[in-house]
Order: C-alpha cells, then structure tokens, then sequence
C-alpha cells in the first residue's frame, strides 16, 4: 500500500498535456479534487500492480500551502476514477509546509514568501473554516426546531452560501477528511502539530518527514504517523538532515513507520525501500523484526489512509488483496509472483497475465517494459 502516489495524474508518457495535480493558481486550492483529474489508463497503474502494489493514495501535489482533496484507489482495472475508488475510504487534504510552497509564489512576488507567510496563511484558512463550519452549525440547528414545529407558520431558514473550500475545510474539522502533511524539517512539522491543536484537528501523517527522528516522541504521543523513504535526502535544502535510520528510530519510539513512492518507479520496489530501512536501523544496533518491516508497506499505510479494518493485514473478513513473492520480500532478488486485489488475480508473472492500458494497445511487445 502506497500512501503518496502521484499515477493517474502525473502520468506518463510525460508531457506538459499530462500535467494535472498542481493547481498552481492560488496557495489554497482546497475545493480542488485529485480524482478529477486521475488518468485510469496511465501505464503507471499496472507496472505498480506487477511491483505487489495492490493500493494507493492518489494525491495533488505539493505547490500549494492546501493543495487539494486526495483519493484512496484500488489498482483494479476500471474507466475511471470514480470506479477505482476504495469503497468506504475516507478522502485526504494534502497539505504543504516548508520550501515549495514559499518557492512558487514568493518567486511571483505573492504571499506566501517566508514560512511565516506559510503558517499565516493556513491559520487564515481555518480560521474561516472555523467561521464556516459555524454558520452551517446554526441552520441545520435552526433548520431542525423548526422541522418540529408543526403545522409551519413560517417559511424554512435559508442556508448559508455554499463554499468549496471551506466545506472541504469543514469537514477536515468534523474530522471527516484525514490531513496528509508534506512536511521535512522538524521544525515545520511542530508547527504544524501546534496548528493543527489551535484549531482542533488531528493532522493522520507526515509526509517525507526526513528530520522526523527528531520529533519522533512528540510524533508518538499525538499518535501521528510518518510516510517516508529509506533514504532519499540532500535533494533540497529543507532535506539537508536525513538520516536512514528514520523509519527504524520512527518505530522504535512507537509511531507508525510508512514508506512512501512520490515516484512511478520506486512504487515498484517499496519491499526493497522497507528492507533498507530495517537494515540501516540494525547496523546501529536498533531491533526491526520482519514482521514490524512489513508493517511499513501494509499494515501503518491503511492505517494511515483509514482502512485498516478493511484491509493492510491477513485476517479473517478483510479484503482478499494479496501478494504472492518467491522468497521473502526484502530480498534485492524478490519478485511478486502473483497479485490479488478483492480475489481477483490482477497478475501472475507465470503466465504473463496483466493488464495493459488502453494507451499502450497496438504498440509491439519490443516497445513494453
């Protein structure tokens, strides 16, 4: 199970055409929804699914301080969006701290342009959320007594006026949309938490989170999880300190270690990435059973995605989703054999069985993967 996957609406083959999950055009794009502009024929889906990915969040992406609702799909083939839902999944908001927020409209000479431009801007948000949420409070409390009062001598109250983004908002407040937080530096990430008590929400996880370590008690307490890489760092400055024994200090301390993709080619070896993690913790004398490695890849990601009754582990009444390896996982050498998804075998490398996208129909087999 993937927690940040960008397939579907960052596709490939790549192209300007094909670049659909920033809308770069205000810092709080909160009335956004990645579904809206997944691409269920994106080859990305299928090498992910041939990789024992059977589960994604498909999230906007990282330009905006709210940058938009994200989405739990299934990688069963499907037509769209809507169809390769996870049925019951709760929606997500991804949210950004840090650089790139500050990057892309402080360049345009537009707020925010600091990191205080950043925090101000989400207390801005919620604050009218808060206002909002309110507001609707009041009519359906309104609208309630005067539903019992019968015969009606008056005329229904009026709703408020309906806003997107702060019904999306809203319900991040009602605790109806789990938050998903890109977040590096510790820093930004305390911050966040100090937000997120201010206006009585619960940030689900921290995304990337490479100085997690740092802050891993405070992370345990507040039962927030952490979705990152083994060891993917020095790539910009806010991500100068990681180390790769995040995920095993993460662990350790109690909170739910997740590794993450961000990428269409690393979603094909998240057992790979799970097995450097448990190894560079062990070389510094942490203890990480196998068992609590593949909790990285299964259990903690439904947890943070809601759906851990549902699926994330083998028990009896959760979803058939299942991955068969020919030896264990965290082998450099292992491969799924065949994938599940509800029951269905979705692929079987034995028999070459798989789906292929529409986009790739009539193309030579030499011009496949």
């Amino acid at each position: 199970i993937d927690t940040h996957s960008h397939i579907g609406v960052y596709p490939i083959p790549w192209a300007d055409a094909h670049s659909d999950g920033n809308e770069m055009t205000s810092p709080n794009r909160a009335d956004v929804w990645a579904e809206h502009a997944f691409w269920p024929q994106d080859p990305s889906i299928w090498r992910a699914v041939a990789g024992g990915v059977t589960t994604i969040q498909v999230l906007p992406g990282s330009a905006n301080l709210i940058g938009g609702r994200s989405f739990v799909a299934k990688l069963k083939p499907g037509v769209s969006a809507r169809e390769m839902r996870f049925p019951g999944a709760p929606q997500g908001l991804k949210i950004a701290c840090g650089e790139n927020p500050k990057r892309v409209y402080g360049t345009q000479g537009r707020a925010p342009m600091t990191r205080m431009g950043n925090t101000a801007g989400f207390r801005a948000a919620f604050q009218k959320a808060q206002e909002y949420r309110r507001r609707w409070k009041k009519y359906e409390r309104d609208l309630a007594a005067w539903e019992k009062k019968k015969p009606h001598q008056t005329d229904p109250p009026d709703p408020p006026a309906r806003d997107l983004k702060l019904e999306t908002l809203a319900k991040v407040l009602d605790g109806e949309i789990l938050v998903h937080n890109h977040c590096y530096r510790a820093d930004d990430m305390s911050k966040q938490l100090d937000l997120a008590r201010e206006f009585g929400f619960r940030i689900r996880s921290f995304h990337h989170g490479l100085e997690a370590y740092k802050i891993r008690h405070r992370l345990a307490e507040e039962g927030v999880a952490v979705s990152t890489w083994a060891d993917w760092w020095g790539f910009k400055m806010e991500a100068f300190d990681g180390v790769p024994q995040n995920l095993a200090m993460l662990s350790a301390a109690g909170v739910r270690a997740i590794v993450h993709s961000d990428s269409a080619s690393d979603i094909r070896r998240l057992n790979q990435e799970a097995a450097k993690g448990m190894t560079a913790g062990r070389k510094v004398g942490i203890e990480v059973s196998e068992d609590e490695a593949l909790k990285w890849i299964t259990l903690n990601p439904a947890w943070a995605l809601g759906i851990e009754k549902e699926t994330g582990s083998i028990e009896p009444g959760k979803m058939a989703d299942l991955v068969l390896w020919d030896r264990t996982p965290f082998s450099v050498y292992a491969q799924p054999l065949k994938v599940w998804i509800d029951g269905e075998l979705v692929f079987d490398r034995a028999r070459d069985l798989k789906h292929i996208s529409d986009f790739e129909l009539g193309q030579g087999a030499e011009d496949l993967p």
